[in-house]
């Protein structure tokens, strides 16, 4: 007869203390696990953390490596409100004075015949012709002359009322706008130009389904008695007593590089001021010490040993942050060739204690307004040799390091 047998049984083992070792072995063993996932949890975060915070040193680098910021520049005008200015960047520093005559204008409210409010306008076709107007002179009338545009002609039905014409010539896309004004007499239709400027006239006819375009009656009624109450024109001013004149309120071709636009006409010059804009440079700089500090006060933390309480930073003795570390550091106490300024120093941006970045603005004021050309190399010029490039470019060639390396951004 088969029988069940246990080595525990009689045997003098405590099978209840050895289940017990295992199991609290196979519990250090998790426990391990759990401790190694949240170091490495730790460390991801504390990469990220410096991720973060190289990526704007990036950015700042890269912002001192861009003409862009050294070729800003500022306009000024002494009278602003009859003449602004803008100006693209490298344009030359110049000053000159600015006299406006007249603004631009679209032809004035061409205010056509009364018709009774809600009622029919009568059959046939309206044309719009865009072209020049010359104004009466004298006894002279004013006359009209035609541009090039092909003229647009509008269908007028015997069912169509005022606001129907107004909506087919907006719809047209004729370069005319139409709108219908209710006044003590009934209903008028408004037509004024898109654009501005004196070749921005135009002019309305009309055949009239009752074969007479010159009665008052019919689709006739649009156009005559109409009256145009402002001529077209162009923006007139002087350039340093050179006259100039503009379709539009903007004058963007006259100076080099520079946009003017006019708001209102003069009774004396202004004076018109493109200068170097300084204030972005230094903006720029700020900035890249305000990135610099902050990744300078972050890797300390995350790689030293504190042996007041014996602890260790996350990243202590790793090779990547550490490397990173010892990289910027190295940009900062190297020297740059091809400009007046080998060292940040010279521009007034020196090391404090603990490594942070400090500005002294008057020195660095100083050093913009006589020696730009010198700062700006100091930064970004390119003298084939890492160790004697400018500090923004070798910030850029510390971030365009191999994976191997450390760092890839």
């Amino acid at each position: 007869m088969a029988t069940i047998s246990s080595p525990g049984i009689g045997s003098g083992l405590d099978i209840k203390s050895i289940v017990a070792q295992l199991v609290a072995l196979e519990k250090a063993l998790l426990t391990q696990l759990d401790i190694k996932s949240a170091t490495i949890q730790t460390k991801i975060s504390a990469f990220g953390q410096i991720k973060s915070l190289v990526a704007p040193l990036s950015d700042a680098a890269s912002t001192l490596n861009s003409l862009v910021t050294w070729n800003a520049v500022s306009t000024s005008s002494t009278n602003s409100k009859a003449v602004s200015a803008t100006a693209i960047g490298g344009t030359a520093p110049t000053s000159f004075s600015v006299e406006v005559q007249s603004l631009a204008k679209p032809p004035g409210l061409c205010v056509c015949g009364s018709l009774p409010v809600g009622g029919t306008v009568g059959s046939g076709t309206l044309t719009l012709t865009l072209g020049t107007w010359t104004p009466p002179v004298g006894l002279v009338p004013a006359s009209f002359a035609a541009g090039t545009a092909t003229p647009v002609s509008i269908t007028v039905s015997a069912s169509d009322k005022l606001v129907d014409v107004a909506s087919a010539i907006n719809g047209a896309n004729a370069g005319v706008t139409a709108t219908v004004l209710n006044d003590a007499s009934g209903e008028r239709l408004l037509l004024r130009s898109k654009t501005t400027g004196a070749e921005s006239g135009f002019q309305l006819s009309v055949a009239d389904d009752d074969t007479n375009n010159a009665d008052a009656l019919g689709l006739s009624r649009l156009t005559v008695g109409s009256s145009i109450t402002q001529y077209a024109q162009n923006a007139a001013a002087t350039v340093n007593g050179i006259p100039v004149s503009s379709s539009t309120n903007t004058f963007s071709n006259v100076v080099s590089g520079v946009s003017l636009t006019v708001g209102e006409v003069t009774t004396s010059a202004a004076t018109v001021t493109v200068a170097k804009n300084t204030s972005a440079i230094t903006s720029a700089i700020d900035g890249f010490v305000k990135a610099y500090n902050a990744i300078n006060e972050a890797l300390p933390d995350l790689t030293k040993y504190d042996s007041t309480k014996k602890a260790a930073g996350v990243l202590q003795g790793d090779s990547t942050a550490v490397g990173l570390q010892n990289a910027l550091r190295g940009v900062l106490q190297s020297t740059t060739a091809g400009s007046a300024f080998s060292r940040l120093a010279d521009i007034g941006v020196t090391q404090q204690l603990g490594g942070n970045l400090a500005v002294d603005s008057s020195k660095l004021g100083a050093a913009l307004d006589t020696k730009l050309d010198d700062v700006k190399n100091l930064f970004k010029i390119d003298n084939s040799n890492p160790l004697t490039n400018g500090v923004a470019l070798k910030l850029k060639g510390v971030y365009r390091r191999t994976p191997r390396d450390g760092w890839f951004l």
